[in-house]
């Protein structure tokens, strides 16, 4: 008897594609009055300043909400104690580890003279401090030593590398950024030990100084809005900051599927996470010796751009599995080499296979999925990590995505790819 074979499904046209639009609701709560805030926190932990005293306010290299808004009412009540208020970029290896570097990413936030009423003072120049008991060497910021005390202002979040009790936030800050590339230097040359084991007590060492005056630690809520504003004395620090990485960790949201077949991702950025796209949201870290998260699963990511603000830094490329030519002719490896090389994690900093456009890029990502007929892959496309509660589900995964709490449908279906096979405007 002669039996049939079973056809092989036919050749899938990737503008066939047909995406939904859905929002996800998050808790919302988010502070209204952000200048009254940071004052009264200030008057609540009784932080002040003194006639006369230089005080150093350091900020990173990272978009946070309201972070210009924040350090002017800083520059403010530091100025309204007759004390000078100046900025340091407090940043390791960003910037392409240069001190006009480093003060443009700020100038890029809106950290400048004109936007927050006090001068830049940007230098590479460290001063090395004593070490005994730590393996490494320690380093501050010359232009913040000199000063009379400094308050780091940074935000409190799940880290991109590792998960511990302190990840990345106002401690990181004080070594990583405070201690400028002689100290990022430093630390990664241990791998993830240097900031899962050693960042701690490193950190503790720079307090003992006695030069730090403060630290403003902030919380956002899903929507990258200020939710938390904590002004923390110098003692208070390292336990404060467990408890708000709990409430960061909790706020945090998540993509709506647990296993995905192609994620799109519309721009990456040194703004939008330290390595380009959030490893807490894709679930991929692609550190040796660090174990994966166990979700979500996404088999094939697609990345298609570069943001303007990472200045062609594209640390974290990576981690995708697929580029567009555009993203790719946007990299700037004097600026992203400096940083991948003092991460020590070269996996990031590999460069994927690279499309002509999106939608070869698409093409590419649904044969190589491991679904035989791609009619039937789950797609998702968000704008980028830090934007996920709108996006774009393939039709055959939106019954499976409806099932989540406070999803609601926007735009009827349309087209993944316009006429000239790029992705539709989002």
């Amino acid at each position: 008897m002669t039996q049939t074979k079973p056809s092989a499904p036919a050749a899938f046209d990737v503008k066939e594609i047909r995406m939904r639009k859905i929002r996800r609701v998050f808790d919302s709560n988010r502070l209204d009055d952000i200048p009254a805030t940071v004052r009264a926190e200030l008057q609540t932990a009784g932080i002040g300043f003194k006639k006369g005293e230089r005080i150093a306010i350091g900020c990173g290299s990272r978009g946070i909400a309201n972070l210009p808004l924040i350090v002017a009412t800083l520059v403010e009540q530091v100025r309204a104690a007759g004390a000078e208020p100046f900025i340091v970029p407090v940043m390791g290896s960003h910037g392409g580890a240069t001190a006009e570097g480093q003060q443009q990413v700020l100038a890029d936030y809106g950290i400048d003279e004109a936007g927050v009423g006090a001068p830049v003072r940007s230098s590479m120049e460290t001063v090395e401090l004593p070490s005994e008991g730590l393996p490494h060497a320690l380093y501050m910021d010359r232009l913040a030593y000199e000063s009379d005390g400094v308050v780091l202002v940074n935000r409190v979040k799940p880290h991109t590398d590792f998960h511990a009790e302190i990840e990345s936030g106002i401690m990181k800050m004080l070594i990583i950024g405070l201690g400028k590339h002689d100290q990022a230097d430093a630390m990664h040359r241990f791998g993830v030990r240097g900031l899962k084991e050693l960042l701690v007590p490193a950190a503790r060492r720079i307090i003992e100084t006695g030069k730090i005056r403060a630290g403003i630690a902030l919380v956002e809520n899903a929507y990258d809005q200020t939710m938390i504003i904590r002004a923390l004395g110098p003692e208070s620090i390292e336990a404060e900051e467990m408890k708000l990485l709990d409430l960061a960790r909790a706020a945090m949201p998540k993509l709506p599927l647990e296993s995905i077949d192609v994620l799109i991702i519309d721009e990456m950025g040194k703004d939008i996470s330290g390595v380009g796209m959030d490893p807490n949201i894709i679930g991929r870290i692609r550190i040796p010796g660090q174990p994966e998260p166990d979700s979500p699963w996404i088999t094939r990511i697609v990345c298609t751009d570069l943001t303007p603000a990472s200045h062609g830094n594209a640390l974290g490329v990576g981690l995708a599995d697929l580029i567009t030519q555009r993203l790719y002719d946007k990299i700037d490896f004097s600026a992203m080499n400096p940083n991948l090389f003092t991460s020590t994690f070269l996996e990031r900093g590999k460069i994927p296979p690279v499309a002509a456009g999106s939608a070869e890029a698409v093409a590419y990502a649904l044969r190589t999925c491991s679904v035989p007929d791609s009619r039937k892959a789950g797609i998702l496309r968000v704008r980028n990590t830090l934007h996920i509660d709108e996006l774009w589900v393939s039709e055959n995964a939106l019954d499976a995505v409806l099932q989540s709490d406070s999803v609601e449908l926007l735009d009827e279906a349309g087209p993944l790819l316009d006429g000239n096979g790029e992705l539709m405007p989002f």
